[in-house]
């Protein structure tokens, strides 16, 4: 089979290395519109499941990826002048620069053509092959071409962020909420190397307005977001990241569907297919994961459309419960100002039960008691499991009520 996947991200170079490995005599190419090296952004975010996941599908790779990644176990949260901090969040953060070199290294090795520099624009046709996945991000422009078809729909958040680097190396993932004059900001760091951390900046469009990051140059806007974060940076600087016009760019965030993923031999992939939002740090697991749907799809079934089906059918199941928990976690910021009068630990506490579909309805300290005394309620009911009968009668008559 001839393949054409038009991106070189995450998503299309792990979908070559799949096919490859599959079948070596398939005829594959990568079309990345960027040199070889450049890429945007800093330090991309995955958990110890997609290790254990890729391994199964490319152990070298996985390996490769697991070697330059660094580990967390922790969460610190700076809440006006307090610091909480909560273990046991083990995640991982690689940079992106660092995880396309790898990718598109095993790809090479196993056969894969990548052309870089070279990008299919809307207009243009697309490349002559049996399959073509548009790969291209989340203004694809072979999408854009069949946007009727594809059904494509995106909506756009009501906050502002930016994405930027710094020399600060978190070592663990941290949250700090700063309250000003004009609201609250608030930023998300964590590290991805030796040298650099990653800092996501977020805030109303009401706060960013009115602390004048909406006219500010580059330089100025940098040194306002590290004097309202200088503890948890350390007083180390902010990077931000080359555009055409020289700066860093503030965006909302857009959540994208289609209602459907192909149409005849072009098949969606990644941001391409479906956005969620940066604050669950799904977004490369989840175009890996599409990568290997598809992989999957192609090698189990005959036919290409049938195969196409199935890819859409799994991964849009597979993608329900992580959008829902992408929808709620961002509303949770959106409406930061209704957690903010809580004590810093209670805060801190419902920041992990963002994703929750009931917490926008209940009072978040009344929330916040149920959810400790079903917490309650669970530890002992493992205490009664493993310690036997008799022991558990006794802790039966003291088992807490949320008056508790």
């Amino acid at each position: 089979m001839k393949v054409a996947c038009v991106g070189g991200g995450p998503a299309g170079l792990y979908l070559s290395i799949l096919l490859k490995r599959q079948d070596p005599s398939h005829d594959i190419t990568v079309f990345e519109r960027n040199p070889a090296g450049s890429t945007y952004g800093w330090g991309v975010t995955y958990w110890g499941g997609l290790i254990d996941k890729l391994h199964g599908h490319d152990a070298e790779s996985a390996r490769a990826i697991r070697e330059s990644s660094v580990r967390w176990s922790a969460g610190v949260a700076h809440i006006r002048d307090h610091r909480t901090v909560h273990h046991g969040d083990e995640g991982f953060g690689i940079g992106r620069h660092r995880l396309l070199g790898i990718l598109a290294e095993r790809a090479l090795r196993l056969g894969v053509r990548v052309e870089f520099e070279h990008e299919v624009l809307a207009g243009a046709e697309p490349p002559d092959a049996d399959l073509v996945v548009a790969c291209d991000g989340v203004n694809s422009a072979l999408r854009e071409r069949h946007a009727d078809h594809f059904g494509t729909r995106a909506v756009a958040g009501r906050n502002m962020y930016i994405w930027l680097g710094t020399t600060k190396v978190f070592s663990a993932f941290t949250f700090a909420f700063v309250e000003t004059e004009h609201g609250w900001i608030w930023c998300y760091g964590y590290g991805f190397g030796a040298e650099r951390g990653t800092c996501v900046v977020e805030c109303s469009a009401e706060t960013w307005t009115g602390l004048g990051l909406h006219e500010a140059n580059e330089a100025d806007g940098l040194a306002v977001l590290e004097k309202l974060f200088a503890e948890p940076l350390d007083g180390h600087p902010l990077i931000g990241r080359a555009h055409e016009d020289g700066s860093a760019r503030w965006l909302n965030f857009r959540t994208l569907t289609n209602r459907r993923w192909y149409r005849d031999g072009l098949v969606l992939l990644g941001d391409a297919a479906h956005t969620t939002h940066y604050s669950i740090g799904a977004g490369t697991t989840l175009a890996l994961e599409d990568a290997i749907a598809l992989a999957g799809a192609l090698g189990a079934e005959r036919e290409r459309d049938a195969a196409l089906a199935r890819y859409e059918r799994e991964r849009r199941a597979a993608l329900l419960p992580v959008q829902s928990a992408a929808r709620y976690s961002a509303q949770w910021y959106e409406n930061l100002p209704r957690y903010t009068g809580l004590p810093p630990e209670r805060m801190f506490a419902l920041l992990g039960q963002r994703h929750s579909p009931l917490l926008p309805h209940l009072p978040p300290s009344l929330y916040y008691r149920l959810d400790r005394a079903v917490e309650r309620l669970d530890v002992l009911r493992g205490l009664k499991r493993r310690l036997g009968p008799k022991v558990a009668s006794l802790l039966h008559a003291r088992t807490p009520t949320p008056r508790d």
